[in-house]
């Protein structure tokens, strides 16, 4: 009987407690904590490098009394992080980092119940150069650099003036390198001349000391004499190119940041001589080369894999009754591609006579070289290994000869004086970023042409003032 009244207890004790929670409807009065309005606080700032960096945010919705601030900035070199860190409602130091972007939060604390809200911003160091122009120029058999800020004031012998030496002789390309994987971090200016090349800090032009300083140290294992025929940038922040008649490419398997990050391994290994005159094509984010073999007059095919690997002609041929990328049987000229699909190729038969070649190559499996077409070039006179030219990625192919430059489309062969007066021959042609704008060289001067829809290469602005002729350019914005 005691048993049976204990159940009947349990039992009704069961269901007072679910009644009970099915009257609960949950609906509790909670005061939520008051949070902190934040205005005034940018996304980005920018600091000169050695100037004062003052962020003053306004700070509503809780009692100043109540409210603790704390900054840090992330340095990834900093052996003590804590000395990137300050207190106080405002931020104001001298601002001795790198010019690197760096990320920072700013984090408000509320005293009163200990409640903690984060803001992140990043702050950009800059200094002189960290915007405008380096142009590379050959005066009298000298090599020459001038840096261009960004109201057109050209610094002319700015590597011999910060160096205190000069420049290798004969120069052929200067590079800006980025990695455009890790939101284009700057990783130096790359000077080349045909037998060598100088690396500077992008930050104050110094020839490098902790990287490689020179094209020579960049090698794990340098060859015994160094004969550049071209070298290019990577999307990677790396140089790559023909050395020697081999291809090498810069390491990229490691931290951008490290000292051998793009230093040059082994070349490709094959049985080969390359031109020159080379394409990067990059499909997804996987890039292959198409050059030239010399002797055997063929296009071929370099895949990266980590390292180039030289595969020669392991692709098929298609439309061969046009011509034979494995059996050219001509010189190569010149190179250009258009929107990394179609090929144009100049080249020239034992006559002296000079063709296009257009073709479209597949180095990504299936492994295919498909000819187009094989025409003789119009202007004869036009193309010779040193001819100026560059193919936009709209399919129109900018070409300079001796003080003009021309639009030729080639696909209805259609050619179009541009409106600029040069006052001696092109040396050097280059598209800005957007391609609304064409960069011509002659003499000392740079040309800014228009060339957007509906313009034929009027003159934007001239910037003078460079010394000899020039031989290369590129920039930061």
């Amino acid at each position: 009987m005691k048993k049976e009244i204990f159940v009947s207890v349990f039992i009704y004790m069961i269901i007072a407690t679910l009644c009970s929670c099915y009257k609960d409807k949950g609906n509790y009065a909670i005061e939520m904590p008051e949070e902190p309005q934040i205005t005034g606080l940018d996304t980005l700032y920018e600091a000169s490098v050695g100037d004062s960096l003052i962020i003053t945010p306004t700070i509503s919705g809780i009692d100043p009394a109540s409210i603790q601030c704390n900054w840090r900035i992330d340095v990834p070199e900093a052996t003590k992080p804590e000395t990137n860190h300050y207190e106080g409602k405002d931020l104001r130091i001298a601002f001795g980092l790198e010019a690197k972007r760096y990320r920072a939060r700013l984090t408000v604390t509320n005293k009163v119940n200990g409640m903690k809200y984060f803001y992140n911003f990043y702050i950009q160091g800059t200094t002189a150069f960290s915007r405008g122009s380096l142009v590379l120029s050959v005066d009298h058999g000298l090599s020459k650099l001038s840096f261009i800020k960004p109201d057109h004031t050209v610094q002319a012998n700015i590597y011999e003036i910060i160096n205190n030496e000069v420049l290798p002789a004969n120069p052929l390309h200067i590079h800006y390198v980025k990695n455009q994987f890790t939101g284009n971090t700057p990783l130096g200016y790359w000077i080349i001349s045909k037998n060598g090349g100088v690396r500077l800090d992008v930050n104050n032009l110094k020839r490098e000391i902790l990287k490689p300083g020179t094209l020579y140290d960049n090698f794990f294992l340098a060859p015994p004499s160094i004969d550049v025929d071209n070298l290019k940038t990577y999307p990677q922040g790396a140089l790559l190119g023909v050395i020697n008649g081999k291809f090498y490419a810069g390491a990229t398997t490691t931290w951008d940041q490290s000292a051998t990050y793009g230093m040059f391994g082994t070349f490709a290994d094959g049985d080969y001589e390359l031109s020159p005159q080379f394409v990067i094509t990059a499909v997804d984010n996987n890039f292959t080369i198409i050059g030239f073999e010399k002797n055997k007059k063929q296009f071929i095919r370099i895949n990266m894999y980590g390292s180039p690997m030289y595969f020669g002609t392991q692709y098929t041929s298609v439309n061969t009754e046009i011509f034979d990328p494995a059996d050219v049987g001509m010189d190569l000229l010149q190179m250009v591609q258009v929107n990394n699909t179609d090929t144009y190729a100049f080249v020239k038969d034992h006559a002296g006579k000079v063709y296009e070649l257009k073709f479209k190559a597949n180095f990504s499996g299936p492994f295919l070289v498909t000819a187009n077409h094989k025409k003789l070039f119009f202007h004869q006179e036009w193309i010779n290994a040193d001819t100026k030219m560059v193919a936009s990625r709209i399919g129109y192919i900018y070409i300079g000869y001796q003080n003009k430059v021309f639009r030729y489309n080639p696909l209805n062969q259609q050619v179009q004086e541009l409106k600029v007066n040069l006052p001696s021959s092109v040396s050097l042609l280059k598209l800005d970023d957007d391609e609304n704008t064409l960069i011509a060289g002659a003499g000392g001067s740079l040309y800014y042409l228009d060339i957007q829809l509906g313009k034929d290469g009027e003159l934007l602005h001239k910037i003078d003032g460079i010394p000899g002729e020039v031989v290369d350019l590129t920039w930061r914005k």
